[in-house]
């Protein structure tokens, strides 16, 4: 019996660790500091897409959208295999999201334990 409880309670930490640096990577381009979270994001997700092809996707998609108005948590899921990306560890977060220029969004942000030793954002997708 005490395996899955530590087990449950080590899982939530991570959680709360992937939570912390996606909400940070979100103020980010919540800010319009598309360079820099490119570059806070994660090894993998550096790798898979230039600088320059991020900023272009972020100011066709996301700046329509206007200022933030407001996000909370949907959603948050410790993984250890996604498909289409190497085992590790992952968590996957959805959040409603109202923007001045769409009331209703969802935002899919997933983080991984990077080489680094640290959460970083691995995957950004909003609809």
């Amino acid at each position: 019996m005490l395996v899955p409880a530590a087990l449950r309670a080590q899982n939530a930490s991570k959680e709360k660790a992937g939570l912390a640096a996606a909400e940070k990577w979100l103020s980010l381009v919540d800010a319009g500091q598309y360079a820099d979270s490119w570059k806070q994001a994660a090894t993998p997700f550096r790798h898979a897409v230039t600088q320059e092809k991020w900023e272009e996707a972020l100011l066709s998609v996301r700046k329509p959208l206007g200022k933030l108005v407001s996000r909370h948590l949907k959603t948050s899921m410790y993984k250890t295999s996604l498909p289409g990306a190497p085992d590790g560890e992952y968590v996957v977060m959805q959040f409603n999201t109202s923007f001045s220029h769409k009331k209703s969004a969802v935002e899919t942000v997933t983080t991984v334990l990077d080489q680094d030793g640290k959460w970083h954002v691995a995957g950004y997708f909003i609809m």
